[in-house]
């Protein structure tokens, strides 16, 4: 079960008139962790790791991979990522970094550290 069923779970239990107060609290425990690590994976989203900058070889913005990037930054189509990290392998780039974020989960938004770099938002 995952968390976000676990938090539906406890709060379904402590909406019930049989609720122990306790398992209220744990649904605002649940709650508050799971925002946590949502704050923190955008975080990491938007910054990447400041502990390893990565730099964007002027090679690898090839038209494709601009207008790919531009797509996703304009029409917020985060599902496109992988498809940008094709297109960067594709015109050299072997970054590990980049290329395991953008096939990575997410999430994604508005302000993601690859785009911006594809974009020269930065």
């Amino acid at each position: 079960m995952g968390i976000l069923e676990q938090i539906v779970a406890v709060a379904t239990a402590a909406e019930s008139d049989s609720a122990a107060p306790h398992e209220a609290e744990e649904v605002s425990s649940w709650a508050h962790l799971s925002e946590q690590r949502v704050q923190a994976e955008l975080f990491r989203d938007i910054f990447g790791n400041p502990f390893r900058p990565v730099s964007l070889d002027p090679a690898w913005r090839t038209a494709t991979v601009v207008a790919l990037a531009q797509g996703i930054y304009d029409e917020r189509a985060f599902d496109r990522m992988p498809i940008l990290a094709d297109a960067l392998q594709d015109a050299g780039c072997d970054s590990d970094d980049v290329l395991t974020h953008c096939r990575g989960p997410g999430p994604h938004a508005r302000g993601c550290w690859v785009v911006d770099l594809v974009l020269g938002n930065v």
